[in-house]
């Protein structure tokens, strides 16, 4: 069994208009999955310095965040983060270039639990639909050029709330769409712009909304979750 998360912290401030951190450690805790994807970890602008401190997180947590090297300051790509536990091997940490007329990425990395091996993408779209779906097609075909296929999940911030949206029909083509439910707003959660999409290696056990009390002020935000079973376990190389 995998647990996998994703969560945009909003650059750690939560509804009580606080910058707390420690909050988005607590919460962290709270949902225990083995691998995580965050989104706005990173300020906006300047030297876009992370939020959450690498050390705060390998202090205080059970996670290693997968580091990308791009700026000094910076824990991720475009504020795109992957925590994993600590004891999962992380291989070919790389970040996907994503068309927009803002800033926009994903990040990706291959990892490995023991003797299973998947490979994990982390991403936030943009809030244009014509932008959406073409940083999903971008997303899709860097996946497809890789050398080597593995058991795969996508997941963040897509920013489509309508169903039939086509960055979700993109995506849908070789994936499923994990139904998940609303996640924002954090207070009073009306629509499902967070997403969990696997390839048809996996099989879902169960998958849900994070709706604490701690949750619902940590961002505007809530986390989303599912447990995840490999239908044929795919071997470490």
């Amino acid at each position: 069994m995998i647990k996998v998360a994703s969560y945009n912290i909003r650059k750690s401030i939560g509804t009580d208009r606080r910058r707390q951190p420690d909050r988005i450690m607590k919460i962290l805790a709270e949902i225990d999955a083995d691998i995580v994807a965050l989104q706005e970890v990173d300020r906006r602008f300047g030297e876009r310095a992370t939020t959450l401190s690498p050390d705060l997180i390998v202090d205080y947590t059970n996670y290693m965040p997968v580091r990308f090297g791009i700026r000094e300051q910076s824990l991720g790509w475009h504020g795109n983060v992957l925590l994993v536990k600590k004891g999962i091997e992380v291989r070919n940490p790389q970040r996907i270039e994503l068309p927009a007329f803002e800033p926009r990425g994903a990040v990706m990395a291959d990892v490995v639990m023991g003797t299973t091996a998947m490979r994990v993408v982390g991403m936030h779209l943009g809030l244009l639909g014509n932008s959406r779906m073409k940083q999903a097609d971008a997303i899709v075909t860097h996946l497809e050029k890789l050398e080597q296929h593995m058991p795969t999940v996508i997941m963040g911030d897509l920013n489509q709330w309508a169903e039939d949206g086509k960055c979700l029909l993109a995506f849908a083509r070789h994936h499923d769409v994990i139904p998940l439910g609303p996640s924002f707003h954090s207070r009073r959660p009306m629509l499902q712009l967070d997403r969990i999409i696997t390839s048809r290696d996996f099989k879902l056990e169960s998958a849900g909304v994070h709706r604490t009390a701690l949750a619902r002020t940590g961002s505007d935000h809530l986390p989303v979750w599912a447990s995840l079973s490999l239908q044929h376990a795919e071997a470490a190389a």
